[in-house]
This record gives C-alpha cells, sequence and structure tokens, in this order.
C-alpha cells in the first residue's frame, strides 16, 4: 500500500469512527473523489485493517461501515497475525523450556483474543495459517534444560541480581553475575565468576545442576552487551586465542549458495571475477567452524586462520550430493 493510499485509509476510519450511523459508499465517493467501484475498495480494506469494523444495512437500504467502540485512540488493527506470532514464540518458548515465557506469550494471546469482537474469525483464521506452519528442527540428540534452572536465571537478570549455583560435577557452590543467555545448539550462560576473573564466560545451562537467585545486585561489565559477545564468536563457543579474522572462498558453483547464508553478523562478501566467493567476518570457534564447513565438502576453502586450514584441510570431500 502506497504512503498517500495508507493516508486515506486512516482518515477513512477516522470517519466511519466519528459518524455515528457510519459511513456509506456515496459518502466515500464525494468525500474522496473516487469512483464507486474505488469506494468498494477502499472498504475492503478497511475490514482486512480494522478488527471493530461493523457494515450494516440502513433503512435507506445503503450500507453503511462505523467502528464499534468508536474512540480515535481506541481503534483495533485486526489481530490475526499478532496471535500467529505470539503463539508461534509461546511454542518456541515451551520447546526451549522457558515455561514463563511460554505461559506469559498465552496469556496475551489470549487477552487478544478476548479484546477483538470477532473472535472465533480471528481464532480460526490464525489457526489455519498454524496448522499449516511445521517446524524445522536439525537431526540428533537435543540437550534439555531444565525450567526451574532457566527461571533462576531470568530472574537474576532482572535485577541483575548474583546467582548461586552448582556447576558440572563441582560439589561446591558457586557465585556467577549473569550478564546474558545465548541460545544455539546448546544454551549458555554469559556470566562473570568473581571469585576467578573479571572476564565474561560461558556455562552450560544443562550442566547447571542447581539455582538460586539472590538478593544481592552487581554492576554489569562495562560496555558490555549480549549481542557485541555473541558476534565474538561463531557459534556459541567463546575463545580469545582464536579470535581473529576469518575468510572463506566457495567455489563459482557454490558461490550464490553461499551468498544466501549470514555465516556471521559483521560479514563481509567479495565477490570474484572468477565467481567463486570470498567471505570474512572476525570471529572465534573453529571447531563449529568445522563443523559446519564439513557440509560443504570440497566446495569452500579456507584461507585463515591457518589453524582452521590445518583442521579441514583431510576433510573436504567432493562425493556430497548437495550443498546445505
Amino acid at each position: 500500500m502506497s504512503f498517500s493510499k495508507a493516508q486515506d485509509l486512516i482518515r477513512l476510519a477516522q470517519m466511519a469512527a466519528a459518524r455515528r450511523s457510519g459511513i456509506s459508499l456515496e459518502e466515500i465517493c464525494d468525500e474522496f473523489g473516487v469512483s464507486h467501484r474505488t469506494a468498494q475498495r477502499m472498504t475492503d480494506a478497511l475490514e482486512d485493517t480494522f478488527g471493530n469494523v461493523e457494515a450494516v444495512d440502513g433503512d435507506d437500504r445503503k450500507r453503511r461501515w462505523r467502528l464499534l467502540d468508536p474512540g480515535l485512540a481506541r481503534l483495533q488493527l485486526r489481530h490475526e497475525t499478532a496471535v500467529e506470532a505470539l503463539e508461534i514464540a509461546a511454542r518456541t518458548a515451551n520447546a526451549e523450556g522457558r515455561l514463563r515465557h511460554a505461559h506469559a506469550l498465552n496469556d496475551l494471546r489470549d487477552g487478544l483474543l478476548m479484546k477483538s469482537p470477532a473472535r472465533a474469525r480471528v481464532e480460526a483464521d490464525a489457526e489455519a495459517v498454524l496448522a499449516a506452519m511445521g517446524q524445522v528442527t536439525r537431526p540428533g540428540p537435543k540437550v534439555s534444560v531444565a525450567p526451574d534452572i532457566l527461571d533462576a536465571i531470568i530472574e537474576a537478570l532482572r535485577g541483575p541480581f548474583r546467582l548461586r549455583l552448582r556447576y558440572n560435577h563441582d560439589a561446591r557452590m558457586r557465585i556467577l553475575e549473569p550478564h546474558g543467555v545465548l541460545l544455539g545448539h546448546r544454551t549458555y550462560l554469559a556470566a562473570r565468576d568473581p571469585a576467578k576473573a573479571d572476564e565474561v564466560r560461558n556455562f552450560r545451562i544443562d550442566l547447571i545442576h542447581e539455582a538460586e537467585t539472590l538478593n544481592e545486585s552487581f554492576s554489569l561489565q562495562e560496555g558490555f552487551t549480549i549481542g557485541d559477545y555473541a558476534a565474538q564468536a561463531f557459534g556459541v563457543w567463546q575463545d580469545p586465542a582464536q579470535y581473529g579474522e576469518v575468510i572463506w572462498r566457495f567455489t563459482p558453483d557454490a558461490a550464490e549458495r553461499a551468498a544466501g547464508f549470514r555465516f556471521h553478523p559483521e560479514q563481509v562478501l567479495e565477490p570474484q571475477e572468477d565467481g567463486s566467493l570470498i567471505v570474512r567476518f572476525h570471529a572465534a570457534g573453529w571447531l563449529e567452524m568445522a563443523w559446519h564447513l564439513y557440509q560443504w565438502g570440497d566446495k569452500v576453502e579456507v584461507i585463515a586462520p591457518q589453524a582452521l586450514r590445518d583442521m579441514v584441510a583431510q576433510h573436504r570431500r567432493s562425493d556430497f550430493a548437495a550443498m546445505p
């Protein structure tokens, strides 16, 4: 929809809200200087956009459109897309063990449906879309995260508050200062252990066996953001000793496919004259890179770093039937 058409739609909604009996096609033609067919398209757009539109045939046999509960500050957008988005987010949160988020998202979804004057239609339309959407997951085992552990971490992040926990096979309790959570093939807590060092490092949440949020606040590391921290790694593994420039060259027959990948949020793509593609970024995590590069067989060459080049040198195959 163009900007001018959007403005006309908003003005039409205001008129339908302000006029007690609503607005007819003839009035739309006069007000906007449009044809009868265009006026019909405008009322179609009004019904498609707002969820509280009512069309009523008057005694004069003319149909008029008006907005129910017509306070201009309460114009209601149709809720199908919002319901779909909340439902998908709730399913994802539930699958990841974030039960409190799943419950909150479901509450928001139910609240939207309760406010909609066309609840049955909105719910049916959303369910039709959701029924047609499948979730594709990676093959292989999935690491489970205990919901109570994740709840304690989320509560600590809100403070931020220190977190007392027992990690891995260590019998002693340790106190960490949580800075964020990294979601990936494993879920990690990014936290600082003040008893050991000032740097933020990763802790596998599936290896946390007990966790308690303490009523002790702390200051986050100056300048820290979870986005910048995550960008230091190719996947989730953080290793300052491995951090540096990564350069891959994809062969001409793989270049177009590779150009569609987002290997790293700060990647630079450099198409070459021979049709190949150079990809550059800065990150750590050579093992996770090797896992991914294996799928490309001999269609990719590691130019840098040398350690990663050596790691994958003996595993570049030519017999894969397809690229990722």
